[in-house]
């Protein structure tokens, strides 16, 4: 299997990430790990507390139990006294948002802890409310460090399930990359409701809702399915206003707009430009974080000979969701007549990027290089399929869009 760069948010870093702050001299600072559902934080959290089983108390704050009267008050007493019996507890605490006023609870048994000094590590994970609550910013101010896992990549299945490296890829692009759906990639009703049912439901209907009043609820949800229908293209506000049945303010959708973003389902890109008001009065484009909700929401998967056109679009918002998930800067850039699909910034470098899945000239690249010429710390970089003759002729740097969503842009 070919090296592939380990990313940051990848399952087998935030584990050793975790482990090592583990390691650390107690009290240190709670460890909130989160992420989108169903990416395996609750399996991590689980092996941990295997490695750790002699000092670990843990409590999944989802389950029925965690309702019974007195039970947050229990789970701490416990840790504390495991704590001083073999000299370093660890409390896990899983999906901690569903505790309610989870932060301020929180913030008050970990200032006993530093107080007391007591050896006790806190680890608490949730899903999007745990990222979109303003508590973790502000009752837990300097009090905690994040870590993020973030959705699977083509390198992360083929580590796991021990795929070939083109069946990943083919996996990643076409059904997307969420570990539980793999044993469901033959029955594609399964699939779809596995998606449906246990991670775009509870995150729109549980998460989202639970971390304000959303006035409109169908709206939300009928925002994230238009949005599926429009991935990695440049649509207005107005736009998506009419295409809703139960149509409302401009503000309103673009404020669901974010808090599906901060759900790791669409984000909505911002156009790239040394003006911040230009940048706020662009449309914006839309990036569905994960090829699975358009193949079990979105339509089957298009064929690059039957439908070139949606397969072009299939794999240009798996590339722009790649890179935001492998946690880069994403922009796009329009000045009519010309945009480039992807401006990208982070520890991958500055790069414009253009994907082109079929055949194309030196022409087709016009933008590409003006954008560059304009910024010139961005390097181009054209993601070919098939054909690369025209990134050749223009002498610009390319690369295969499957080596791009396999190990990231050159070097």
């Amino acid at each position: 299997m070919n090296e592939t760069r380990e990313s940051a948010t990848s399952y087998a870093a935030v584990h050793a990430e975790l482990a090592s702050r583990l390691g650390e001299p107690a009290p240190g600072t709670i460890q909130l790990l989160i992420g989108p559902r169903q990416v395996g934080k609750t399996t991590l959290l689980l092996e941990i507390a295997a490695r750790w089983r002699e000092q670990v108390v843990y409590s999944a704050m989802d389950g029925p139990e965690s309702h019974l009267p007195g039970h947050w008050e229990r789970i701490w007493r416990d840790a504390n006294e495991r704590a001083q019996r073999v000299g370093k507890a660890i409390l896990i605490l899983d999906e901690i948002q569903s505790v309610h006023d989870w932060n301020a609870r929180l913030k008050a048994e970990w200032d006993r802890v530093r107080r007391q000094r007591t050896p006790l590590h806190v680890v608490a994970s949730g899903s999007s409310a745990l990222r979109l609550g303003s508590g973790s910013r502000e009752s837990l101010t300097g009090r905690f460090e994040r870590l993020e896992l973030g959705h699977w990549c083509a390198a992360d299945l083929a580590r796991t399930f021990r795929m070939k490296k083109d069946d990943a890829l083919d996996e990643i692009v076409r059904l997307g990359g969420f570990p539980g759906a793999v044993a469901f990639r033959h029955d594609e009703k399964r699939r779809a409701d596995y998606i449906r049912e246990s991670i775009v439901e509870p995150a729109i209907g549980r998460d989202l809702l639970a971390l304000e009043a959303v006035r409109r609820p169908a709206l939300l949800r009928q925002t994230f399915f238009v949005a599926l229908a429009h991935a990695a293209q440049i649509v207005s506000l107005q736009k998506l206003r009419l295409e809703l049945s139960d149509a409302g303010a401009l503000a309103t959708i673009a404020h669901y707009l974010q808090l599906l973003d901060a759900a790791w389902l669409v984000t909505p890109l911002v156009k790239h430009s040394d003006r911040e008001i230009r940048r706020r009065a662009s449309p914006p484009k839309l990036v569905v974080r994960n090829q699975a909700y358009l193949a079990a929401l979105g339509g089957d998967a298009p064929s690059p000979d039957r439908d070139a056109a949606r397969f072009g679009q299939w794999v240009e918002n798996a590339v722009l969701a790649h890179a935001l998930n492998q946690g880069q800067q994403v922009r796009y850039w329009r000045e009519e007549p010309h945009d480039v699909d992807g401006i990208v910034e982070g520890s991958w470098g500055r790069w414009a990027v253009e994907v082109k899945t079929g055949a194309f000239t030196e022409r087709d690249l016009t933008a590409l290089l003006e954008f560059c010429r304009r910024f010139p710390k961005y390097r181009p970089l054209v993601l070919t399929g098939e054909f690369d003759e025209g990134a050749r002729r223009a002498g610009v740097e390319h690369q295969p869009w499957r080596e791009f969503l396999w190990q990231g842009p050159p070097g």
